[in-house]
């Protein structure tokens, strides 16, 4: 869908507009004229002649030209008849203000009646229930709340939320937002096309999305690779968890891995950043804007005048993943020479109030601590009071020259105020405009720099991810799921050389004691049928049994539970002793996706998972298993045997590649038994969707 004459109209059309004090069409028109719009308006309202100035034509049939945006500022049961006019016309698009669509139960078939008007014509919809669409870089509202003039910038934003547009473009932090788009309920175009629609847009290098839906994840994966070939920098708020998906749900994988887990993985995984609250996303935002500071070290330097800020920055940086390395001798040996006796040279620096507000002191510190081979990025700590004398400016002003005089340093600098009040938005907008992200509190800063490191996406991997998501969804219908026995379940992972214990399905109790024999000794006897999801909590195990009478013991308890009716006694060797794991793979969630964790009875309780978007090589599923809590479990920690991580790695792979080939459902093996030689799935649940 071509978004283009939507977010730069050449000509507008105010469907409702009226003088009606702070009405949606009254106001729209009254923005144009505060951002002195170039373009021709059209104002229509078959019961007026004028409005705020501006002819009035009796509906879209009567303007001289079929306009480009057309802003529909009317009661939601009218808007479907606009919208299917407005594309008989051929305009450009619209806007819809109005509520009372599907986010409310009358209001369902308002919003089918809307969509289909719109799919009959390929017209591109924003809203209904938002506030539309500002462009400040090209002067240009189609909004019902009042907004006036702004410098433009870098920086675009999506939300879902009008409250959270309004409120950015109302913010004073130095940022500059190039446009704006509240979106609503995205009956048409939702947020994912809004955002490759961006990548287009001159000038735009970062892009802020405040999200309530997932939306489709094949879209989604669409506008990151554009925005990852264009260099365009995405972050993300992402507000409401929503339930786990149906299959994952009746497994342990949706608790550990919902909805929102896996989507912070498709986006993480895009190299996009993830924010916590609408302050963080648009400070995050407002800084990745700030381009060509790529492979860089990790490590980062603090300076400061203060000892508090200081022990305060070190504790935020441990808990943030912020390396505040040791400083080089020499690194040291040249920052004493520079500092007065009371400082210690160290990583924050204290560099003391002596030295505030010297140019030259702060510069040649800056760049001392640029210089160290660990150090990719410096930060500077700056508060400015609201008021003060003019001999104290030109001291907060000197201290600022210091920095900005060494932005030729090998390092990026950055500067962040421990309170989010005390960074002026006219000082931020300077620096930024200089090459310096300005920061508005200390977290906001340390968190910022955490999501600077990472590593870009790689284009290819989200592509590779949105194919798989698009073959996924190709076999999704309305069929119910079909969920496999556990001896049925591990009959496909041997077919693809998945390991399992030996095991097969004894017919009575004589046959489970001669499995006892084939098997070598020590065995499980479980039951194993289609409507057996957590065996234990019904207790369908039996485990390690050594002899005949231990074996038949096991299975008169068995077959005397109600659900041995419609199963089947399991017999397996026991596997070698390990950590157990879980690993599965889902569909149903925004993209395919992997989950790789502790498992057994820590599953739910720990929460310490994985998640991998799909498909990933037995590589990227190995740095991931490694960045896990547990991760000492099995590399080796307080001395313990290191665990075969590579096997592991390998059969999660497995897993995946088996899930996206066969369009399956869900795979969950849990415990996967990990020792020091190998991998071993212990159980399985595999849910498919029924054949025809």
């Amino acid at each position: 869908m071509d978004l283009s004459r939507l977010l730069d109209p050449k000509s507008i059309a105010v469907v409702g507009a009226n003088d009606r004090p702070e009405s949606y069409g009254g106001e729209a028109l009254l923005n144009l004229k505060r951002l002195d719009y170039s373009g021709a308006v059209y104002a229509v309202n078959p019961r007026r002649d004028e409005v705020h100035g501006f002819d009035c034509f009796a509906s879209l049939a009567d303007l001289p030209e079929a306009p480009d945006a057309v802003i529909i500022a009317i009661p939601a049961e009218h808007v479907a008849p606009v919208i299917e006019q407005a594309g008989e016309l051929g305009c450009g698009g619209a806007v819809v203000f109005a509520a009372g669509f599907s986010e409310s139960r009358e209001g369902k078939e308002h919003e089918a009646a809307l969509v289909a008007a719109a799919a009959a014509h390929d017209l591109p919809v924003c809203g209904p229930n938002g506030n539309g669409i500002v462009s400040i870089a090209k002067d240009f509202a189609l909004w019902g709340d009042m907004v006036g003039p702004r410098d433009a910038g870098p920086v675009a934003l999506i939300s879902q939320s009008g409250n959270v547009a309004i409120n950015a473009i109302a913010s004073r932090r130095g940022l500059r937002l190039h446009t704006v788009v509240s979106c609503g309920n995205q009956a048409v175009v939702d947020a994912a096309d809004y955002l490759k629609a961006f990548c287009e847009l001159d000038g735009v290098r970062s892009v802020a999305c405040y999200l309530e839906s997932e939306g489709d994840g094949a879209r989604w994966c669409e506008a990151l690779e554009a925005c990852a070939r264009a260099d365009v920098a995405v972050t993300i708020l992402k507000a409401g968890s929503s339930e786990a998906g149906a299959a994952a749900a009746q497994a342990h994988t949706g608790a550990v891995a919902g909805d929102l887990r896996v989507f912070q993985a498709m986006a993480e995984a895009a190299g996009a950043a993830w924010a916590r609250d609408p302050h963080e996303l648009l400070e995050i935002s407002k800084a990745l804007s700030v381009r060509g500071h790529s492979g860089l070290p990790a490590g980062v330097a603090v300076m400061t005048c203060s000892g508090g800020d200081s022990s305060v920055c070190a504790d935020l940086a441990a808990e943030i993943g912020v390396s505040l390395p040791r400083l080089q001798p020499e690194t040291i040996t040249r920052l004493e020479e520079l500092l007065p006796s009371a400082a210690t040279a160290a990583n924050p620096l204290d560099y003391t109030s002596l030295l505030w507000g010297d140019p030259s002191a702060i510069e040649a510190l800056i760049r001392v601590l640029a210089d160290d081979p660990a150090i990719g990025r410096v930060m500077t700590l700056y508060d400015q009071p609201d008021e003060f004398s003019d001999e104290a400016a030109e001291l907060w002003e000197q201290a600022l020259v210091g920095v900005r005089a060494a932005t030729d340093c090998p390092a990026q600098l950055l500067v962040c105020s421990t309170l989010p009040e005390l960074m002026p938005d006219d000082v931020a907008a300077s620096l930024l405009s200089d090459g310096i992200p300005a920061i508005c509190g200390l977290r906001s800063g340390l968190q910022v720099i955490a999501e600077m490191i990472k590593e870009r996406g790689s284009p290819e991997r989200i592509a590779a991810i949105g194919e798989a998501c698009r073959r996924a969804s190709e076999g999704e219908g309305d069929e119910e799921l079909e969920w496999l026995s556990e001896h049925e379940a591990k009959s496909l992972l041997v077919a693809r050389g998945l390991a399992v214990p030996d095991g097969r399905v004894a017919q009575d109790e004589d046959d489970a004691v001669a499995a006892l024999s084939e098997l070598g000794g020590r065995v499980a006897i479980k039951l194993s049928g289609r409507d057996l999801r957590h065996k234990s909590e019904i207790g369908a195990v039996a485990l390690d049994l050594q002899n005949e009478s231990d074996v038949r013991a096991a299975c008169a308890r068995l077959t005397a539970l109600p659900a041995a009716t419609k199963a089947s006694l399991f017999v397996e060797a026991m596997a070698e002793p390990g950590v157990e794991m879980i690993v599965a793979a889902r569909t149903d969630a925004v993209v395919p996706a992997l989950i790789v964790g502790l498992g057994g009875v820590w599953t739910e309780l720990l929460s310490d998972a994985a998640v991998i978007p799909l498909p990933a090589s037995a590589d990227e599923i190995a740095a991931a298993i490694r960045d896990l809590r547990g991760a000492p479990l099995l590399d080796g920690g307080r001395g313990r045997a290191k665990l075969a991580v590579t096997a592991l790695a390998q059969f999660a792979a497995g897993i995946g590649d088996l899930l996206l080939a066969d369009g399956l459902e869900l795979i969950e093996c849990n415990p996967v038994i990990v020792s020091e030689h190998s991998a071993v799935a212990a159980d399985a649940l595999i849910a498919r969707r029924a054949a025809d």
